[in-house]
């Protein structure tokens, strides 16, 4: 090996050696902080929708291809509403679901174990009747109050939908027994099936204006949507309730579809978690819920939604950070991972750094007594030829091959440049005893030559 790409060697494996403990300090604790904070969300997630067709089922959709930009798969888990996607979160087999506000009755634990992304959408409570059935109340064949629904056939929609608890109050608030109207809790396609086969006279749900059911039955002749005439009335005797106005034609502005201004009630729907859900999914889902709900629709003008507004259950600070402030400038230009785990980890970074710059500044005296201890330790020996030397003279022919051994180990160190001197001044130091050495070998030689005339006289 080149001396100089050995002595390059050498210098990197002194500062690896010196910086090694602290190195590992510093990556333990990251792998600790990241254990703890686990960054990373899980690959999939379980979204609780609605029943098949419904406008939940398709806001489902739009979610998992949004997110399945990002790496992630949202499992869609069809349901037959909102208080059945409610006891799905509460059984931990949904992470997230769609929940109409008023639909379903809150445990007094939901609000330590559920959180809410923000209001989405306004749901309507969407009334509609046969024309033929209306005539048998009144003779202009419309209706618009719920106390004419005596003695009609109505379907309030299936028991997990959270509809049928919702018209039992409306009902109740008209002073119209349950008994004077002859409900049913079909499915939604069943009980549509039956409505326009003739079986029933009235069919209730709530959804967004997207479902497919809605947009049909809009368009269906014979078919009319019930005007809430006291819609303001309800809204103030039922917070979750919200006044909402069908503005005439906006179904089909050529077919003038509505014919008229229709009057309804909406609850309003909100996205809802169970504690657990990773925070990184909570921020997806509430950063694509501005893009999917931020438009305008045929009841709200565009970034009405989502909103803070008309929460049953507390917002969490990942819903309210993505409704009310921008978008993190790192998201703007790093995939969602990577700026996901700096956002999480900067924080304990920075504590990681503050504790362990201090520490750092150990390493360059640690390195430098590393390459100096190379040098120093042969001046023990040295010392110790040096002692012999005065305490036994006769013995220096020993000590100059122990000095020879010392010096040959000398010029087999390496050391940075920035150490040479030292080094070159143990090299002088050795030659300085062999000198030493030398005069001491030289005296003796001295000393023995005038004992030895008398002799060589005498013979």
């Amino acid at each position: 090996m080149p001396q100089a790409l050995r002595n390059t060697f050498l210098t990197l494996r002194d500062l690896i050696v010196s910086a090694g403990p602290l190195a590992f300090l510093a990556v333990g604790l990251l792998i600790a902080a990241y254990w703890w904070l686990n960054p990373n969300p899980p690959k999939s997630v379980t979204l609780a929708t609605g029943p098949a067709q419904s406008a939940y089922e398709e806001f489902g959709k739009r979610y998992q291809k949004a997110l399945a930009a990002d790496g992630i798969e949202v499992v869609l888990k069809p349901s037959a509403g909102s208080s059945h996607n409610l006891q799905l979160l509460r059984d931990g087999e949904a992470d997230l679901a769609f929940v109409q506000g008023g639909t379903a009755e809150l445990l007094p634990d939901d609000p330590d174990n559920l959180a809410s992304l923000g209001s989405l959408f306004v749901e309507p409570i969407w009334l509609f009747y046969r024309a033929d059935s209306a005539l048998r109340v009144n003779a202009a064949g419309r209706l618009d109050n719920l106390r004419q629904l005596r003695g009609l056939r109505v379907n309030v929609g299936s028991e997990g939908s959270g509809v049928p608890r919702l018209m039992e109050q409306l009902l109740e608030a008209n002073r119209v027994e349950l008994k004077q109207v002859r409900l049913s809790q079909l499915e939604q396609t069943p009980a549509t099936v039956a409505f326009l086969d003739g079986k029933l006279d009235a069919l209730v749900f709530a959804s967004a204006p997207e479902s497919l059911m809605v947009q049909m039955l809009l368009q269906t002749p014979g078919v009319h949507l019930m005007d809430f005439a006291q819609h303001e009335a309800y809204a103030r005797r039922f917070p979750y309730l919200t006044p909402v106005t069908l503005p005439r034609g906006v179904v089909d502005l050529a077919s003038n579809i509505p014919p008229l201004d229709a009057r309804l009630v909406a609850t309003t729907t909100s996205l809802l978690a169970r504690d657990g859900t990773h925070p990184a999914l909570l921020t997806l889902f509430a950063q694509n819920a501005q893009k999917l709900h931020g438009g305008a629709s045929w009841f709200n003008r565009a970034r009405e939604f989502p909103s803070t507004r008309h929460s049953e259950l507390p917002i969490a600070k990942e819903g309210e950070r993505a409704i009310n402030e921008p978008v993190p400038m790192m998201q703007r230009y790093l995939p969602f991972w990577i700026a996901n785990l700096i956002d999480r980890m900067w924080l304990v970074m920075g504590l990681l750094i503050a504790v362990l710059l201090p520490l750092s500044r150990i390493v360059p005296p640690l390195y430098q007594f590393r390459v100096r201890s190379r040098v120093f330790r042969w001046y023990g020996r040295l010392r110790e030829i040096e002692d012999t030397l005065e305490s036994n003279p006769a013995g220096h022919p020993d000590m100059l091959k122990a000095l020879d051994g010392l010096e040959a180990q000398v010029e087999k160190i390496s050391v940075p440049l920035s150490y040479a001197d030292e080094l070159y001044a143990l090299r002088n130091h050795i030659q300085m005893v062999r000198k030493k050495l030398m005069r001491v070998q030289a005296g003796g030689v001295a000393e023995e030559a005038p004992a030895a005339q008398p002799t060589e006289q005498a013979g």
